[in-house]
């Protein structure tokens, strides 16, 4: 179900879970999720023995920060909005 072009109301419904609030949670979550990757990168080129899974450690950092940068755009894209009506 999308979302109407042309609601009642002025402004469009946003999730509980899509809403400021929660997203910026999930940033300051994502931002602790990279730390903790970065932080296995490093451990994992200190220790030879652990060379072969900094990997793991890598993807958690990518990933985490590709979250970080689309709820950033996302929020970006909601400000401007919400601002050139």
């Amino acid at each position: 179900m999308g979302i109407d072009q042309n609601p009642v109301f002025r402004r469009a419904m946003i999730p509980w879970y899509d809403s400021e609030p929660v997203c910026l949670v999930v940033i300051v979550i994502m931002l602790l999720t990279f730390w903790f990757g970065a932080g296995g990168i490093s451990v994992a080129g200190e220790t030879p023995r652990y060379h072969s899974y900094r990997w793991v450690a890598f993807l958690i950092a990518v990933l985490s920060s590709g979250v970080i940068v689309s709820i950033t755009f996302r929020l970006i894209k909601r400000y401007i909005s919400r601002f050139t009506k």
